[in-house]
């Protein structure tokens, strides 16, 4: 076994046969900001086989104080996460293969994204995106692990199809419009590695398949006023839960959900389109280039445009910076993309 991995050989239950199983295991990614970065660091590090991260943005300035992988030359690049991740894990542990997904998880992609994964790990920022992971998890027995920081408050819980309560039944209500994210009350970036080393430990006992010690409470903390408190989870098993319970997966039924979407806090408006197509480039760097200056990298093309910032993606997703009003945002898309 690899010399590097010599340190966790040692802690390991069953030594080298505990890596060995680690080494087999895919892990999907969603999310591949302050915590998913925390969390594929920790686990390419580890020595999982596979880890597939998914995200649908780029590198931006204000990433650079609590998202770990990333640098200025990211940021000054406009790298998608993922690839600026992968560049960075690639150099960590060679032995581990990465793929990324330049991607808007929505109901259409997630279970071929997620497909053949051991192990589901929640880096995102909202909670449409968790209820939709909770659907996928839940259909395919899949595990999943939730995670969420906002502020300098942190919690977290390990999700087993069949076993533990599901998503739906810790929040029933999906009425989340008016939730605290990152882009609007800031984030301590100390609580996410704090969350982060949780959601990987829990990890790593399911993936070396030794679940003697897995948790079966929901932590919340506050690192600033060092609260720290245990939920018993199995008390909040909803027998009558519309998913895990009567397989009523809403969430992946609701294809037209990620159609049009807005950032929260961030006055940036996303457009993707219904029926996956991929867009040639140079077509559209010819075309915006009559009415002002486009920036082009391999992954996205940047034009200004009415005072808009507009990136344009491969799969002919747009996202639109400086406006909330998705009907600007669909003119523009109407204007310079097509239908």
């Amino acid at each position: 076994m690899n010399n590097k991995y010599s340190r966790q050989l040692l802690f390991w239950p069953e030594g080298e046969s505990s890596q060995k199983k680690l080494s087999e295991k895919i892990v999907t990614i969603i999310g591949i900001g302050a915590l998913g970065t925390a969390l594929a660091n920790h686990l390419v590090r580890a020595g999982v086989g596979e880890v597939r991260l998914v995200d649908r943005d780029f590198v931006e300035e204000s990433n650079l104080q609590r998202q770990m992988l990333f640098d200025e030359k990211d940021a000054a690049n406009h790298l998608p996460k993922v690839v600026a991740a992968e560049n960075k894990l690639s150099t960590i542990n060679s032995s581990v293969k990465i793929k990324p997904y330049i991607e808007d998880l929505n109901a259409s992609n997630i279970e071929d994204i997620v497909e053949g994964s051991h192990l589901i790990l929640d880096g995102t920022d909202n909670m449409s995106t968790r209820f939709l992971i909770n659907d996928v998890s839940i259909k395919l027995e899949i595990p999943w692990i939730y995670g969420g920081v906002v502020h300098s408050r942190g919690m977290t819980t390990t999700i087993i199809p069949n076993i533990t309560p599901c998503f739906r039944c810790l929040f029933p209500d999906v009425e989340t419009g008016h939730a605290e994210t990152c882009d609007s009350v800031g984030v301590l970036s100390t609580v996410v590695h704090v969350i982060a080393s949780y959601q990987v430990t829990e990890a790593l006992k399911l993936l070396i398949e030794d679940r003697t010690f897995i948790r079966e409470e929901m932590i919340q903390l506050d690192v600033w006023k060092n609260d720290f408190e245990l939920f018993p989870f199995q008390l909040s098993l909803n027998e009558d839960c519309s998913c895990c319970q009567k397989k009523d997966f809403k969430f992946l039924s609701d294809v037209n959900t990620q159609l049009v979407s807005s950032l929260c806090g961030r006055n940036a408006i996303q457009i993707t389109p219904m029926a996956s197509k991929e867009i040639v480039f140079n077509d559209f760097y010819k075309k915006w280039a009559k009415l002002g200056k486009v920036k082009q990298t391999p992954y996205l093309l940047r034009l200004t445009y009415e005072g808009y910032q507009l990136s344009l993606f491969k799969n002919a997703r747009l996202l639109v910076q400086g406006t909330a009003d998705q009907k600007i945002a669909k003119r523009l898309y109407s204007t310079l993309v097509g239908e």
